[in-house]
């Protein structure tokens, strides 16, 4: 009786650890997003972020691949999960300053989303993306 007791406590501590592990994604903004931004006169594209946490700091990439553009400035305020990103886009005429403002929506979700506004020197629109 004594080794039956044993195993089943063996087994539901892993049960429990097991669970608790899984339900440990790391940083709410790790991942890779998708979805639009718009709409304005002349942009409301498709919007890839891969966002990092080295457990310091945020980091990561707007619209990887050859027009991509490095997060210069990020935060998570946890107090209402306010997010602010921002990153350097170079085009034909220079240099534009995008700034993402939003806020994490549906966070005990893996596929949370950020809904806000997004804005650079000529133009602003809103913003939808969700967690990959």
């Amino acid at each position: 009786m004594r080794v039956l007791k044993i195993a089943l406590a063996v087994f539901v501590a892993c049960l429990i650890g097991g669970t608790l592990i899984s339900a440990q994604e790391g940083h709410p903004l790790k991942g890779s997003w998708l979805g639009t931004w718009g709409p304005a006169k002349t942009h409301s594209n498709d919007i890839v972020l891969v966002l990092n946490w080295d457990g310091k700091a945020i980091t990561g990439m707007l619209n990887p691949g050859t027009d991509d553009a490095p997060i210069k400035n990020a935060t998570l305020n946890p107090d209402g999960w306010v997010v602010h990103l921002e990153a350097d886009v170079k085009d034909k005429s220079g240099t534009l300053n995008y700034v993402i403002d939003g806020k994490i929506e549906n966070l005990s979700f893996q596929n949370r989303t950020i809904v806000g506004t997004w804005k650079n020197q000529r133009e602003s629109g809103q913003l939808k993306i969700s967690r990959q």
